[in-house]
């Protein structure tokens, strides 16, 4: 438990404010009221996948959670503001991107120190990787050498998944010109040929490399076997991602791309165990609703929301998953 700014007491950073407050003995039952519980998800800036997506679990908490609910899909920067801000109790849940949780919780790769965030569901995967116009001759990642490749929007954190990447391939930043932009800037910079290949993904399709294959020939520049092997060993957000055939325009083949961490939703370590289990609860129970409202839902499945992905999850998370017998550790330790 700890104190607000506003002097209100937090539990575990749920914020409880007493309906109707009157005057009378608080504690006769005849002026007892029901408890509202205001709470937050972060999100990231409107016009991507965690904005809506965020909207629509909010959604689906206060039409079909408990009834004293108010439940708000705030607005941030991303994952990254949305982790420290779990840390800070400003947030309840947030959407984050696996893999930049993943260093976030251990305190490394540039993380000042480790923070308590913990998994409650793993959520759409991101399939990512590099897209070149044909042209440009760049026929694996050794091709990117000494060229400008358009590598995320700054801040976005993209590094946290793209140097284990390169660094599996034998490559770091310096080994080419990175450009910082949007996946529809990267769309014009390959277009107009002031970038030679991008970094594009996430949820297949992607709107980025429809557009990008619909206006010219180009490559999905491919892993090699032993980097996505070492990757998949080394880091648990990491999984195998099968792009099928004709998914794009001119994709004649099925592409072996990556999962390169999946959305998920994470709350702080401290957020009371109980709640944890019914927002679960709640959301898994109700997937067909998140689906009415976003294809992501359909991530919520017994394979996939207990997955783990490097991120403790939540005890109240855990809970509900063994409950209905779906907590892939229990399985493993029974010999599954």
């Amino acid at each position: 438990m700890f104190a607000s700014k506003h002097g209100s007491t937090l539990v575990a950073g749920l914020v409880l404010t007493l309906v109707g407050c009157g005057g009378g003995d608080p504690s006769s039952p005849e002026v007892e009221r029901p408890q509202n519980r205001f709470l937050s998800i972060g999100t990231a800036p409107p016009g991507g996948a965690f904005f809506v997506v965020g909207g629509a679990l909010a959604e689906v908490l206060n039409t079909a959670g408990e009834s004293d609910w108010q439940v708000t899909a705030e607005a941030t920067k991303g994952t990254q503001e949305n982790i420290r801000r779990l840390s800070s109790g400003e947030l309840d849940f947030a959407l984050a991107n696996a893999a930049i949780t993943y260093f976030a919780v251990r305190g490394t790769e540039g993380w000042e120190r480790a923070h308590e965030a913990r998994a409650v569901m793993t959520l759409a995967p991101n399939v990512a990787f590099f897209v070149a116009p044909r042209s440009a001759g760049i026929d694996s990642l050794a091709g990117l050498r000494d060229r400008r490749v358009v590598v995320g929007p700054a801040g976005a954190g993209f590094e946290y998944f793209l140097r284990p990447i390169l660094g599996a391939h034998g490559l770091t930043y310096d080994d080419f010109t990175p450009l910082n932009g949007t996946q529809a800037a990267a769309v014009d910079l390959l277009a107009d040929g002031a970038a030679a290949a991008a970094f594009l993904g996430g949820a297949v399709p992607t709107a980025s490399i429809t557009q990008v294959a619909s206006g010219q020939d180009v490559v999905f520049v491919p892993f090699t076997a032993e980097a996505r092997e070492q990757l998949l060993a080394d880091y648990p957000f990491f999984a195998p991602a099968t792009v099928p055939a004709g998914t794009y325009p001119g994709q004649d083949d099925a592409f072996e791309g990556l999962n390169v961490g999946s959305m998920h939703l994470i709350t702080g370590a401290e957020v009371d165990e109980e709640l944890v289990y019914q927002v679960t609860k709640t959301l898994y129970e109700q997937r067909e609703q998140v689906i009415e409202r976003h294809p992501a839902g359909r991530a919520i499945n017994p394979g996939n929301a207990p997955r783990d992905t490097g991120t403790a999850f939540h005890p109240g998370a855990e809970r509900y998953y063994r409950e209905i017998g779906v907590w892939p550790q229990a399985d493993e330790a029974a010999g599954g």
